[in-house]
């Protein structure tokens, strides 16, 4: 389920390859006096009955990188390395991608700051 600023994922049925789950993912952009615009995450929830909490920020300009991040920490939290929590439902990842896009006023074409891709461990 997808609303602006949030994306809810869940799986009620486990299977050998996809655990039971439940995550929710929020996000906002905060204005940095130093780096500009960041995209603020906070990934909570459970896998396997085990509960998490992430958070984590991306420069403006490596933000379209979100999703990378996302599976990461879905899988240091038990999630399959080959599932991908937010392109399960890729309407949703689209409006969530629009969505922040639209929030740092970011346009395709526009250039990334090497240093920024280091800075946000990408």
């Amino acid at each position: 389920m997808f609303e602006p600023g949030h994306l809810h994922r869940a799986n009620t049925l486990a299977t050998v390859e996809m655990p039971l789950f439940s995550v929710d993912l929020y996000y906002d952009v905060r204005q940095d006096p130093s780096e500009g615009p960041m995209l603020q995450m906070r990934m909570r929830g459970q896998v396997d009955g085990k509960a998490f909490e992430e958070t984590f920020e991306l420069h403006r300009d490596t933000a379209y990188n979100f999703a990378s991040v996302v599976s990461r920490l879905g899988h240091k939290h038990g999630l399959p390395a080959n599932s991908s929590l937010i392109m399960r439902s890729h309407s949703e990842y689209d409006q969530m991608f629009e969505d922040i896009r639209a929030k740092l006023g970011a346009h395709s074409g526009e250039p990334v700051n090497l240093d920024h891709l280091e800075k946000d461990g990408l």
